[in-house]
């Protein structure tokens, strides 16, 4: 009896203690770090052509360690090695090789550097220690300010499966957007009331003002999802990604066509704008223009950054379209890009 009573204020110990000491709900577990450093922001904010630094750094240096860094892929959540470094030799690996490198400002530092940022450089990133039974890693995500646009080409909407929407955003500067930047531009009044693919493979469209043929009025705006689709047979149209330019977008004034226009910017050592040029220019440098005119996939637009009643009437800034005019017939002024 006396076990059976000692068993019993045992239990009731451990159960006061656990209720004493229980983590409250919707706080995660403590990451117990021993060798990295928890660091101080997991997200790193940047722009296209910038430099940008991952940081990662030792508290200690074990024995016979190696340091990988591996980038996680979205549409196909493989990881990539990017370098591997045992604090005195390093490896680069695949298509960012030329442009990484640790930043090593002392030797405890085993940072990822990226130069020339690129808009396939945004993403997650893992930097692990590998250091037999006791491996640890942190992970950091890299981002991009930006824009996100939905395209479609010339012959109509619904067009893209998705390698050809894949192909159409880097046409046009830019690439497929993620399910977190397409989120962002809701946020932020993005407002389309076609399903677009996005990068990871799947089929969205952000609505702002619920309405009758974008879903119905009863449902709640947000981002409506198709979820994943067939790749090869289903059609839609794109959600593209564009960020900050290395050059200049300015308009030529002219009543001109589509193959006038192109060498209007060509006299002037430029080339004809392309769609996400144009946005990223809207975007960033805040260009405002009332004046339609030709961009390289053969449609007409105009930035709005101040709305204004004779410039379309819409209430909100953004980059207006006139669709496909016919490019022998039809005339307008160019925009025109150069790079530096």
């Amino acid at each position: 009896q006396r076990l059976l009573l000692l068993g019993s204020l045992w239990l009731l110990a451990a159960s006061l203690a656990s209720s004493i000491f229980q983590r409250p709900a919707g706080i995660p577990a403590p990451h117990h770090l021993q060798y990295l450093l928890e660091p101080l922001h997991a997200t790193v904010h940047t722009q296209r052509g910038a430099t940008a630094t991952l940081p990662c750094v030792l508290r200690s240096l074990p024995r016979n360690y190696r340091v990988k860094w591996s980038k996680v892929e979205p549409a196909n959540y493989r990881e990539n090695i990017i370098i591997i470094t045992n604090g005195l030799y390093h490896k680069n690996y695949g298509p960012l090789s030329p442009r990484v490198r640790l930043r090593h400002s002392h030797h405890y530092d085993a940072s990822l550097t990226i130069t020339d940022v690129a808009l396939e450089d945004e993403g997650r990133y893992r930097c692990q220690l590998v250091n037999g039974l006791e491996d640890e890693s942190i992970s950091l995500t890299l981002h991009l300010e930006g824009v996100v646009f939905p395209y479609q080409p010339s012959n109509g909407r619904y067009k893209f499966n998705y390698h050809e929407a894949k192909r159409a955003c880097e046409q046009q500067d830019s690439r497929l957007a993620t399910y977190q930047q397409l989120y962002k531009a809701w946020t932020e009044g993005l407002d389309w009331c076609n399903a677009g693919w996005i990068l990871e493979g799947t089929v969205h469209y952000p609505i702002i003002n619920s309405r009758e043929p974008c879903g119905g009025r009863l449902l709640l705006p947000g981002v409506r999802s198709y979820g994943p689709r067939d790749k090869q047979k289903d059609r839609f149209d794109a959600f593209c990604f564009t960020s900050a330019l290395q050059g200049q977008v300015y308009f030529i004034r002219g009543h001109l066509n589509f193959k006038e226009a192109g060498q209007a910017c060509r006299n002037h050592g430029a080339a004809i704008a392309t769609v996400g040029q144009l946005y990223s220019a809207w975007k960033f440098s805040q260009l405002d223009r009332c004046d339609g005119g030709w961009l390289a996939d053969g449609s007409v637009r105009y930035p709005i950054t101040t709305p204004r009643k004779r410039c379309g009437g819409l209430p909100d800034p953004g980059v207006r379209s006139f669709g496909f005019p016919s490019k022998e017939l039809r005339t307008y002024g160019t925009y025109c890009f150069e790079g530096q």
